[in-house]
């Protein structure tokens, strides 16, 4: 008889994984490197550790190495909200009269909210162990922002975070949040960088961009000692970092033999969907799955399905190095009325280059269809998700109501990957009727993509 797969399966603290897995060691075709955007030429190790902190770049830059150990001291950091949960969801299943069986992994259950703490945790211990004193970052809807805090807090580092303007006035609990675990909030773009009041001389009602955040909290690193920058999302060693939520899945899944053979995930810059998908994708490359993987993201930000493949700065002062990504175009500001994250002009390179190689599939969604499946998953399986979270659980369902629609049993797995409880303004939109949907007109792209720099060929693979 087989064994009844539980509502809830859990890991044991000690299963908690020693390694992150690096993906790019078993793609075939590898990501194009980073460019030096003064010199475009292959940005070197020291060229990085200007901006970023040493470990961290030594990842960035490992196409080979497939498994990465885990430092302790960080995974004791881990083992106060790890394994995260992964939950079979037999009720939305019922409810959904699907033949489908849906299982979604929990990573909204750490104070910050979100899957973010992953990656925070990892950068905010490197930083402590270089010997630094502070970190700036910036945020968008706050859950980066959120998980800094907590880290920095936690390791004794001081912290500056640059939360886009729009966010900072729909979210204020959030800049709360931060502020209770001592670090300090400026909207952005501010008027205390440079990049900041060029921005501001140039559209003073702007609500800001992740780009614009970006912009000054590099600069405001460069200028202040021993401090360095650390991003949420986009680079590689983030998804690295958040690796761990797949080997978590799949260590869960093959303990009651389940091969998922739809996988989704929400996508902003990427981290969370890179890492739920690695080990999975793994098992695609080697031949040994035929499993779909689907990145959802806002038709209001569409990287993916109306983005170009291009190399592109991951800032709007253009001062970082440059990415080839899926990409709007660094000067692309997203509608104000877009509720919650995935805000991000650019892809991940790793996830660029998967979409490109046709490994990955993308869709669209318009921000009321996303609320209505948050508030049916919400009544349904009792859990108030985040607003990015809820892309995922839209196609979800739509691929569960596919499944219902041709009899086909399908397993689908999707990354939950926060709580929505400090975007209670974002629901109160939608309950009163006041939300609406945007997406930007072709002449709205091409004011973004025309900001994309003009890189030769011969400096792309």
């Amino acid at each position: 008889m087989a064994k009844r797969i539980p509502t809830r399966l859990y890991l044991s603290e000690d299963e908690i994984p020693t390694t992150w897995y690096n993906l790019r060691a078993d793609m075939k075709n590898k990501p194009d490197p980073i460019l030096h955007p003064g010199t475009l030429q292959s940005a070197s190790a020291a060229d990085l550790e200007a901006v970023f902190c040493k470990e961290p770049v030594k990842q960035e830059l490992d196409d080979t190495t497939r498994l990465i150990p885990i430092p302790e001291g960080l995974r004791e950091f881990y083992r106060a909200y790890r394994p995260a949960p992964l939950i079979r969801a037999y009720f939305l299943e019922k409810a959904l009269g699907t033949p489908a069986e849906i299982y979604y992994k929990h990573e909204g259950t750490n104070t910050s909210g979100s899957h973010k703490l992953n990656s925070a945790a990892a950068q905010a211990y490197y930083a402590k162990e270089e010997g630094l004193a502070s970190l700036t970052t910036e945020t968008g809807a706050g859950q980066w922002g959120s998980a800094m805090a907590m880290a920095c807090a936690y390791y004794g580092l001081g912290l500056t975070v640059y939360m886009v303007k729009v966010s900072s006035e729909q979210k204020p609990y959030r800049k709360a949040l931060i502020e209770t675990y001592g670090a300090k909030l400026i909207p952005s773009p501010s008027n205390t960088t440079e990049a900041g009041r060029k921005i501001l001389a140039k559209d003073p009602n702007t609500g800001g961009s992740l780009g614009c955040a970006i912009s000054e909290a590099v600069e405001t690193s460069i200028k202040t000692d021993k401090c360095r920058y650390v991003l949420g999302s986009v680079l590689n060693h983030v998804v690295l970092h958040q690796s761990i939520i797949g080997m978590e899945a799949k260590a869960a899944l093959d303990k009651y033999g389940v091969k998922p053979d739809i996988v989704i995930g929400c996508a902003g810059g990427g981290s969370n969907l890179g890492g739920l998908i690695a080990p999975f994708m793994a098992e695609k490359i080697a031949g040994k799955s035929k499993a779909r993987f689907i990145a959802v993201e806002p038709a209001s930000c569409p990287s993916f399905t109306r983005g170009r493949y291009a190399y592109d700065f991951g800032d709007t002062a253009m001062t970082t190095p440059l990415l080839r990504m899926y990409t709007l175009g660094n000067g692309f500001i997203p509608s104000s009325n877009h509720a919650g994250g995935l805000r991000y002009h650019g892809m991940n390179p790793i996830l660029s280059r998967l979409y490109k190689d046709g490994l990955l599939e993308a869709r669209s969604a318009v921000q009321t269809d996303v609320f209505d499946a948050a508030v049916q998953f919400a009544k349904i399986e009792g859990i108030l998700p985040a607003p990015e979270s809820s892309h995922a659980i839209r196609v979800a369902i739509d691929e569960a109501l596919e499944c219902k629609r041709t009899g086909e049993k399908k397993t689908i797995l999707f990354g939950l990957t926060g709580t929505g409880y400090f975007d209670m303004t974002a629901y109160q939109a939608y309950n009163n009727k006041t939300m609406t949907d945007y997406i930007p007109t072709d002449e709205d792209l091409a004011r973004g993509f025309a900001t994309i720099p003009d890189i030769p060929q011969n400096k792309m693979q």
